[in-house]
């Protein structure tokens, strides 16, 4: 038996059930926050029914950009799909990482030649003050 004739029996897949985004067509948001503003980064969210900044979403961050410090409200994981990003104690992510950040996590970030993450977070991290 085919793939085709396993599968001819399903429905097709109904309008707005399926969400498909292209991070290298698509347009970006700047973060906005109520406590903060990300100047440095912008996102692509997956799913507008979310958050922002919360579910899987495409992040860039412009060459010499930082993430304030801040504290995961939620666990965090992402993928580097371009650049580099080093966290505030030297530790330096490149293409191709995988990261997991727990929750209760502070850290601050900057990405010398700028970067490209895919993210998934549950909740909007939480500011730290300076």
């Amino acid at each position: 038996m085919d793939t085709t004739e396993k599968t001819s029996s399903l429905a097709p897949v109904a309008e707005g059930e399926r969400v498909v985004r292209n991070i290298f067509r698509e347009r970006y948001r700047l973060f906005v926050e109520e406590e903060v503003t990300y100047d440095d980064m912008d996102y692509l969210q997956l799913d507008d029914r979310r958050p922002p900044g919360t579910g899987l979403h495409a992040l860039r961050i412009k060459p010499g950009g930082l993430s304030p410090a801040h504290e995961h409200t939620s666990d965090e994981w992402f993928y580097v799909l371009e650049g580099d990003l080093v966290d505030h104690d030297g530790v330096r992510y490149e293409k191709g990482d995988m990261v997991l950040l727990r929750a209760g996590t502070r850290h601050s970030s900057h990405s010398p030649s700028g970067c490209l993450l895919l993210v998934y977070i549950d909740t909007f991290e939480k500011p730290l003050e300076g």
